[in-house]
């Protein structure tokens, strides 16, 4: 008989393994419940003789995630600024250490100096109206659709005139707004629905394509509310189109609220046909409303600017309790906008022959692992549902279309995109300093039949 010890009786106990140093260590940042469920796993694999016993750590070390969040980080090479399915925008590192900041307690509501309670997240408010100085009064909330269903809450509150509403019951207040505005969005999320889930009366004028000033003027009466102008960000009608600016529709003798959509604050000659806060403002808007993660490149966020009389009325409505952000957004917001370039500004500024050279020193370096790549033009976009006519000269490292599942599956996760039977990588939203993390993971992929 064999006196030899079968090597998967000889696996560590659970409980000798959890105190390795290397194993607690994990612990403190995952969590005992995550670490004992990798661990077990490895434990499984010594037994099924796929790894040694003395393997056990290493191997539930490499299979532990980075954190305890299920989130993964990627790699952004889409070509798209703004990814709506990656986050929008990627947060600058002076947001990443205010974020970090104020993780524990902070002086969020408190004034440290008298010791009682002060107005919530007043840097950030403070760095806001810096920003938007046209604005006699600012107010944030959790996202840009918070920000519209918020005003349409307060603004239509109290009953209609004339009429009851199609339900039996009273209605609220109209809101006049073009046809060719009702826009619907990504998700299959529509304006109309959400502002009638306020109980608001929608107000129809125009057409799809052609809406005049006397439209708006015909349908302004006792029970109008406000005027709302919709930036259909998304999309573009050309041709027989007209639309009224908002210094039109100022004239109208009732409030006027611009959704801008994008958070553009100030115009940039970058893109010279996207709204922006400050024009709009000028222009006679009573409110404006925007969104905090595109074009401002901050936290996910519903931004309020405008009359300082109705921003009151609109931060003490009780739904605004219900809508407030967090410190953290707070946080990362006020350093979005005191701090420095944000990436998403970056990565729009970013211009072709800086990246072609990224592109090609990415290629060369393929080459010597024996990879072959193709540097390419390609046309990267805003994205967001910002600046949909924009199109940004670029270019893309051109691999076979077997490399993008592995590199969607690996660590860190690379994204690009598949176009003409190739899949695409374009550098302009990578940060600099990951570029080698790009080359490593694809030297990781299985050559392609093409390539063999």
């Amino acid at each position: 008989m064999n006196g030899a010890v079968d090597p998967r009786r000889r696996v560590p106990r659970t409980d000798v393994l959890l105190a390795d140093p290397r194993l607690a260590a994990a612990e403190a940042t995952l969590g005992r419940a995550r670490l004992k469920a990798v661990l077990v796993a490895a434990q499984e694999r010594v037994r099924r003789g796929e790894i040694r016993p003395e393997e056990v750590v290493p191997a539930t070390l490499a299979a532990l995630p980075e954190t305890a969040a299920g989130l993964r980080p990627v790699l952004n090479a889409t070509g798209v600024v703004l990814h709506t399915n990656l986050g929008r925008a990627p947060l600058s590192a002076a947001a990443v250490a205010a974020v970090v900041a104020a993780a524990g307690h902070t002086d969020v509501e408190l004034d440290l100096r008298t010791g009682r309670r002060a107005r919530r997240g007043r840097g950030a408010l403070a760095a806001l109206a810096a920003a938007a100085p046209a604005a006699g009064a600012v107010h944030v909330v959790n996202n840009g659709a918070a920000a519209l269903a918020l005003v349409a809450t307060a603004l239509t509150a109290g009953r209609r005139q004339h009429g009851e509403a199609a339900g039996g019951g009273p209605a609220g207040r109209e809101i006049v707004v073009s046809r060719g505005e009702l826009v619907e969005i990504g998700d299959g999320f529509r304006l109309p629905d959400l502002l009638a889930s306020t109980g608001a009366t929608l107000r129809e004028v125009g057409t799809t394509n052609r809406t005049a000033l006397a439209d708006y003027a015909a349908a302004v009466g006792p029970d109008t509310a406000f005027v709302l102008k919709v930036h259909p960000s998304n999309f573009v009608v050309r041709g027989f189109t007209a639309a009224v600016p908002v210094e039109e529709l100022a004239t109208l003798g009732v409030p006027v609220v611009v959704d801008i959509g994008s958070g553009l604050l100030a115009p940039d000659p970058l893109l010279p046909e996207e709204p922006d806060a400050a024009s709009a403002l000028r222009a006679g808007a009573a409110l404006v409303t925007a969104s905090g993660d595109k074009l401002l490149g901050g936290p996910q966020a519903g931004l309020l600017l405008g009359d300082a009389d109705l921003v009151e009325l609109l931060r003490r409505h009780p739904l605004a309790r219900a809508l407030r952000v967090d410190k953290l957004t707070l946080a990362a917001l006020e350093a979005t906008l005191t701090g420095p370039e944000t990436p998403t500004w970056r990565a729009l500024r970013a211009t072709p022959a800086a990246l072609r050279l990224r592109t090609e020193r990415l290629r060369d370096q393929l080459a010597a692992d024996g990879r072959k790549a193709e540097v390419v033009a390609a046309d990267a976009v805003v994205g967001g549902g910002g600046a949909p006519e924009v199109t940004l000269d670029s270019c893309a490292l051109a691999l076979p279309e077997e490399y993008a599942e592995p590199l969607r599956l690996g660590d860190p996760p690379v994204l690009g995109r598949l176009e003409r039977g190739r899949l695409l990588l374009d550098l302009r939203c990578v940060p600099v300093e990951r570029d080698e993390a790009v080359r490593a993971a694809i030297s990781r992929v299985p050559r392609s039949r093409r390539e063999s």
